[in-house]
């Protein structure tokens, strides 16, 4: 018996789809919240009697207590995800995410001797790592912090070596990265690794955090503003509403199709030995931000204005590329879907699917702005 907590969600269904095909049992809780799931949160018709549905929040914990007996596996992806939400909406992301897992582990605290849990999976984030690894021509591999606003206000985008201050270049980012988050959701990430780490090792038990990239694929909701680029472009260019770039168009980002991201999701729960730790999940491969506007605007016929307009987002990256070693490694997973080929799957199923939502895109810039979570360079380099 597996339970999967968020299991409702664009990762938890096609999880849940793949574990039933599999011959496994699975039990879902999932609270539904309408951002993701719209006004009516219903789940896919073909899981409707293939799993056992709890509609809860992962916060109650005598409903997550009994969700919890006779399960082998813990699935945990009940979070909140916008990166750039949570920046002001820092209670609400603390109370799913980190209060969510304590809640998790409470219960499982409780059950003592009756819980047959052997194993926890935890979907994390490279948000753990902010800007992650970069490569200085001088000192080798560095780990730049945060970028500061003066510099992105001049235009100069591009991290700096924290050791000589020139520039330096993208690298791939390994798992014993130092932990620098630039997001409160990175930050509840990180502590929702530490959290499940400690219990597994004091309780005997394995405990993966797969440290998943930029996840997309058909499926994913398109009126949630928050739930990435692609859908936002997708949504913007079948209606052929400019689309906004932020920076100078060059940031770029892992993207791994969910195909991929439910195969290392699957290995990590059939792993049979022992293991506390992360792993990451990505392609290894960067993809600039602009190339992906390009893509997906042509897809739509190119009816689109980009526009590439300086703006920036307080807690974002530059850029993001996984080091894929020891997922190989621990798990044997490499990801096989090229981002070109994910990318027309997902959006011959978003031209099908509509339902996008670019007014909500709008306001949610718009409460960036209010915030002062948002700016513009006065100039680019």
């Amino acid at each position: 018996m597996i339970l999967v907590t968020g299991g409702a969600g664009f990762i938890g269904q096609h999880l849940c789809r793949r574990l039933c095909a599999d011959g496994g049992k699975v039990r879902i809780i999932d609270s539904f919240t309408s951002q993701v799931h719209g006004e009516r949160g219903e789940i896919a018709p073909d899981l409707v009697n293939a799993v056992e549905l709890l509609r809860a929040d992962v916060r109650e914990k005598r409903v997550l207590t009994e969700a919890l007996r006779g399960v082998n596996t813990v699935v945990h992806l009940a979070a909140e995800t916008g990166t750039g939400q949570s920046m002001y909406e820092v209670e609400r992301y603390f109370a799913v995410n980190v209060l969510g897992t304590a809640v998790l582990l409470d219960a499982l605290q409780g059950l003592g001797a009756q819980s047959r849990v052997e194993r926890i999976v935890l979907a994390s984030s490279r948000a753990v790592y902010g800007e992650g690894a970069y490569r200085c021509a001088e000192h080798g591999i560095v780990y730049p912090e945060g970028r500061a606003i003066d510099r992105l206000e001049g235009g100069d985008f591009e991290p700096l070596c924290p050791k000589c201050a020139l520039p330096v270049a993208c690298a791939p980012t390994p798992e014993s990265a130092p932990l620098h988050p630039t997001s409160v959701y990175g930050l509840t990430k990180q502590v929702q690794e530490q959290a499940i780490f400690l219990y597994a090792r004091t309780s005997g038990i394995s405990a993966v955090a797969l440290r998943y990239q930029n996840v997309f694929g058909p499926g994913q909701s398109l009126k949630n503003p928050y739930t990435g680029i692609l859908a936002v472009f997708s949504t913007l260019a079948r209606a052929g509403r400019p689309i906004e770039v932020y920076e100078d168009g060059q940031e770029s980002r892992d993207f791994v199709y969910i195909d991929d991201v439910i195969d290392a999701t699957v290995k990590a729960v059939r792993l049979a030995a022992p293991f506390v730790g992360p792993l990451n999940v990505g392609s290894g491969v960067p993809t600039s931000v602009l190339a992906v506007a390009r893509a997906v605007n042509g897809f739509f016929g190119g009816r689109s204005d980009i526009r590439v307009s300086g703006a920036y987002r307080l807690g974002d990256v530059r850029h993001n590329q996984a080091c894929s070693k020891q997922a190989r490694k621990v798990l044997g997973f490499s990801a096989v879907v090229d981002f070109l080929a994910g990318l027309r799957t997902f959006l011959e199923w978003a031209r099908v699917e509509g339902g996008g939502d670019a007014d909500g895109y709008d306001r949610s810039v718009s409460e960036l702005v209010s915030k002062g979570l948002m700016g513009k360079a006065k100039s680019r380099r």
